[in-house]
């Protein structure tokens, strides 16, 4: 298992309240958000037991729904739903996107 799992599952708990505040002023974007962060971590569980082009396949599709996570968070701030994303979260998204890259492309 890549070791960004675990960075992906803290990078979840670190948007719970992002979320909680997020979901009072549109709860569209909080199910969207949900459904993109939990696909990065279900696809990279998925992928770790795959190989050859499912596992590529899963990775990219994890890479997606990661970079979908953060352009979710950043609509939520443009939109002034939460402030910015913590630095530590930022470099939590960074690091599984930038993993991702090196192994699905």
């Amino acid at each position: 298992m890549l070791k960004i799992y675990d960075v992906m599952l803290e990078a979840v708990q670190m948007m719970r309240e992002d979320l909680e505040a997020i979901d009072r002023r549109d709860a569209d974007l909080g199910r969207q958000i949900r459904r993109a962060a939990s696909s990065v971590v279900l696809n990279l569980g998925e992928g770790s037991g795959s190989v050859g082009r499912m596992r590529t396949a899963r990775y990219r599709t994890a890479l997606g729904s990661a970079r979908e996570t953060r352009a979710c968070l950043q609509v939520a701030e443009a939109f002034g739903y939460v402030g910015p994303m913590s630095e530590v979260l930022g470099q939590r998204l960074d690091h599984v996107i930038g993993t991702l890259v090196r192994v699905a492309i």
